[in-house]
């Protein structure tokens, strides 16, 4: 997905570059002082809310920053197929609220924690094979979900905007918020570059400041907070976890409402994932899917760790992918310091109290830039492989409906009760209303031609065939079928990366790699789509940047690129750990000439 030019030319870091220790350490430090308050308000909020102890909630607040820390670590540095690569932020879900609610009171922590457990089971699965969902779980999909988080949230941060005690200035909160936004808006617009690192906490020190004038910050709460302090309570399913999972009538009735939350937080990580390959590249780079798998991955792993651990549902936080956007920093690196920050800050009660005192109209005036920025991205994300007239159906009509959702526009005594009132979410709403709308859209399409065969030189006669019967089936003049038996042949010759390649590979390895050609009909042109063995190049990668120098040889094996460039409409080429997914749109020969 390319990414604008003003991404690239403000980017200081790309993802594979290391930044100097000092300016890591800063604002990976940032990133954990930012996300703190949200990371200890959501389990706070939940378990005050189903009647727990406040032994249980102090537990859940620990080991939910533990857990989101280590993650939040691993997705900047995988281990093998787990994690992104990316500055990508684990933290509690607000979608989880209702359900995780509803769990704790008819059964406690081990009902919940088992319905995680499973569910994030099916998570971790999902993420193993996600292309065979790729046409449902689209980029359009994906940029729509990021498009409704703003509109989830944004009921919240203009509550919090007006948020002040009693007896306090009138103007206390809006000096508060205003001098945030001003802040963090003026050095984004006309800072410097390394003026804008530091642009968030900027903001959020000179709120805060505004606020201890008005005496909106609470001193008091920072003092009394203990400077090193671990749970001494620890719950059940923790000390006994043999006898603690609970699968009673109860488990069976919450169980299809935590599958669907945990659907909802997958296309949330998925969107992330992308989003966040839009902003830590210089130069623009076409959508990886193996990234989006090792977020889904590690999402899995986190939520699979609260769940024994007794504390609340998790989700990859797109925060990050604004405040990558913001700094120009996009440095594993700093995921690292991030994610090892949150989880030494568990550890200290009164570096959470300091953030804590931090006053709403604040938050909400650093929160309000962050989403107008992640509403841009989501909507470049839902655009970007094109927007007629069915892609803007399903936009539109995803958005406007998860929007009256949220706001108890449409159907509101319906919605509030159906499936534990998660349809009040405008993110599970309308990212529901997308993937339906995507899957009626493929199950109504003409039907798909199929063959399989190897990924080898000796297929090109089969392929051929292929390419002719598809040119007859569809009455296709004798130049149409020409062009498709050579668009063919050149993606075949792409994907083994030469002639030599393929030949060195030996006949075992040709045993091993199939390839799976499927084509239909599109409006007046056809589409193919080519699926093999996972590979490491990317083809659209390799189609932006033919001609820029290289050697003889590299020279030699862009000829097969350079055709398919002339003879293909479209070309996309999307890569899992599992496949190689090139997608070949064809126009009618005199339609393209």
């Amino acid at each position: 997905m390319a990414a604008s030019p003003d991404q690239q030319a403000g980017l200081l870091y790309q993802v594979d570059e290391s930044a100097p220790l000092p300016l890591t350490t800063g604002i990976g430090l940032q990133y954990a002082i930012i996300s703190l308050s949200g990371m200890v308000l959501m389990p706070t909020v939940i378990f005050r809310a189903a009647g727990a102890s406040e032994a249980l909630v102090t537990w859940a607040v620990f080991a939910s920053l533990v857990i989101c820390g280590a993650v939040t670590a691993l997705q900047a540095r995988p281990l093998g197929r787990v994690g992104a690569g990316y500055i990508l932020s684990t933290a509690p879900t607000g979608a989880a609220i209702a359900v995780s609610v509803d769990a704790l009171t008819a059964g406690g922590p081990a009902l919940l924690g088992t319905l995680m457990v499973v569910a994030a089971g099916l998570q971790l699965a999902f993420s193993m094979r996600l292309s065979l969902l790729r046409r449902i779980l689209t980029p359009t999909v994906s940029g729509v979900a990021l498009m409704l988080i703003p509109v989830t949230i944004m009921p919240v941060i203009f509550d919090m905007l007006d948020e002040a005690p009693p007896g306090h200035s009138p103007l206390a909160a809006p000096a508060c918020a205003g001098a945030t936004i001003l802040v963090i808006g003026g050095i984004m617009l006309k800072g410097s570059a390394k003026l804008r690192l530091w642009a968030p906490v900027g903001g959020i020190a000179l709120g805060s400041i505004v606020a201890l004038f008005y005496g909106l910050y609470d001193v008091g709460r920072v003092a009394d907070a203990g400077w090193f302090g671990i749970p001494g309570q620890w719950p059940p399913i923790i000390t006994s976890p043999a006898t603690s999972f609970d699968f009673g009538p109860s488990f069976v009735g919450l169980l299809p409402a935590f599958v669907l939350l945990f659907l909802v937080c997958t296309i949330r990580s998925m969107s992330s994932s992308l989003a966040i390959q839009t902003v830590s590249w210089r130069r623009p780079r076409a959508m990886d899917f193996r990234p989006v798998q090792g977020a889904v991955a590690a999402d899995a792993l986190a939520n699979l760790a609260s769940g024994l651990a007794g504390t609340v549902p998790t989700g990859v936080n797109s925060g990050t992918v604004a405040r990558t956007l913001l700094t120009g920093v996009a440095a594993h690196r700093v995921g690292v310091v991030f994610g090892v920050a949150v989880i030494v800050a568990a550890f200290f009660p009164k570096v959470l109290a300091l953030m804590l005192a931090v006053p709403g109209p604040v938050f909400a005036g650093y929160v309000t830039v962050m989403v107008a920025t992640t509403f841009s991205i989501g909507l470049k994300m839902a655009v970007s492989e094109g927007l007629d007239h069915r892609q803007g159906l399903i936009v539109g009509l995803s958005f406007w409906v998860g929007t009256g959702c949220q706001y108890g526009l449409i159907f509101p005594d319906f919605i509030a009760t159906f499936a534990g009132g998660m349809l009040k979410s405008g993110l599970t709403a309308g990212g529901l209303v997308a993937i339906l709308l995507t899957v009626l859209l493929e199950a109504t399409a003409p039907r798909r031609k199929r063959m399989e065969t190897r990924l080898a030189l000796s297929a090109l006669p089969e392929l051929r065939a292929f390419a002719s019967d598809l040119a007859k089936q569809h009455h296709w003049s004798t130049a149409m079928a020409e062009r498709l038996d050579a668009v063919s042949e050149e993606t075949l010759l792409t994907l083994l990366r030469d002639d030599e390649a393929a030949e060195g590979e030996g006949a075992a390895a040709d045993q091993q790699r199939r390839l799976l050609v499927t084509a239909r009909k599109e409006g007046r042109g056809a589409v193919l789509e080519f699926i093999a063995a996972g590979g490491e190049e990317n083809i659209e990668d390799r189609l932006a940047i033919l001609g820029e120098g290289g050697t003889e040889e590299s020279v030699e094996r862009e000829v097969s690129l350079r055709l398919l460039r002339h003879l293909a409409a479209e070309v996309r080429h999307r890569q899992y750990h599992d496949a190689d997914i090139v997608t070949v749109r064809v126009a009618e020969l005199e339609a393209q000439e």
